[in-house]
């Protein structure tokens, strides 16, 4: 069975829903990353880098987001979770979740994790970062309905922690990120979502 080790409300809720969208038995490890649980030796036994995801499979372990929802989405076609069939497609899914795990989430992250707290220019300088990369997502790669136009994709439920983080923190203003801000309350009420965010002890913002 699979296994995904995961930090409530963190970037590796795109695995979890993923996972839960598949239909695929699995179950969960919870990791406090607050307590530093990513850093202990039996976590790092498991995935060396130290951060959530991490996923546990019969071959072996797979890390980074994008790499879990490609696998999933292959290994359940069923599910037509990717479009898998269509190498072109496939490539713009995989494009989209290596930009998000390898733009707006570092971007986000500078933002809202910095510890102590960004101030002053220091912090507007980031907040712009931020805004840019989303005003990029709502002008050019939000497709349509869903990242990939009208099919729903393991890329909306990446795509939506973090307008999650962003609504959260205030950055997504729904004047200037109308597409982004109706992408995310359509994505939260999908049933498997629900229970996502159920099972990590969350609710819809």
């Amino acid at each position: 069975m699979l296994k995904l080790y995961y930090s409530p409300g963190a970037c590796a809720m795109a695995s979890h829903i993923a996972l839960e969208e598949s239909g695929a038995p699995y179950e969960t490890v919870r990791i406090d990353l607050k307590k530093g649980e990513q850093k202990t030796p039996d976590y790092l036994a498991i995935n060396p880098a130290g951060v959530t995801p991490a996923l546990e499979t019969e071959r072996g372990v797979i890390t980074q987001n994008a790499a879990i929802l490609a696998f999933i989405a292959q290994t359940r076609p069923q599910q037509n979770l990717a479009p898998i069939g269509d190498p072109f497609r496939m490539a713009r899914f995989n494009a989209f979740n290596g930009w998000l795990g390898s733009s707006l989430h570092p971007a986000m992250g500078k933002v809202l994790f910095t510890r102590p707290p960004l101030e002053g220019e220091a912090r507007a300088e980031a907040v712009e970062a931020v805004l840019t990369r989303l005003q990029l997502v709502e002008d050019k790669l939000l497709e349509g309905t869903w990242v990939m136009a009208d099919a729903y994709t393991l890329s909306d439920g990446y795509l939506m922690v973090f307008e999650r983080w962003a609504r959260s923190a205030d950055l997504l203003d729904p004047a200037r990120f109308p597409g982004l801000n109706a992408h995310l309350d359509r994505t939260q009420e999908r049933a498997a979502v629900q229970r996502v965010l159920a099972a990590e002890g969350l609710e819809g913002v």
